[in-house]
């Protein structure tokens, strides 16, 4: 099965963005939220980028 990156469903805490990073590149979510708000106090991309991740990235499909 090919991966996908998706915004995740559960345990998000604003969009699931740095979720779906996370679990795309099989990290901790908590590494991956550290680190963006590294990049976010370091030059201050981190809030544009994370707005338009939320725009372009899809939602995880709902399983049943």
């Amino acid at each position: 099965m090919k991966k996908k990156l998706y915004k995740i469903n559960r345990g998000k805490i604003i969009d699931g963005v740095c979720g779906g990073f996370a679990e795309y590149f099989g990290l901790d979510p908590t590494l991956v939220r550290l680190i963006w708000v590294g990049f976010t106090l370091a030059g201050g991309c981190g809030i544009p980028l994370y707005i338009v991740c939320m725009i372009i990235m899809p939602r995880e499909p709902l399983e049943f």
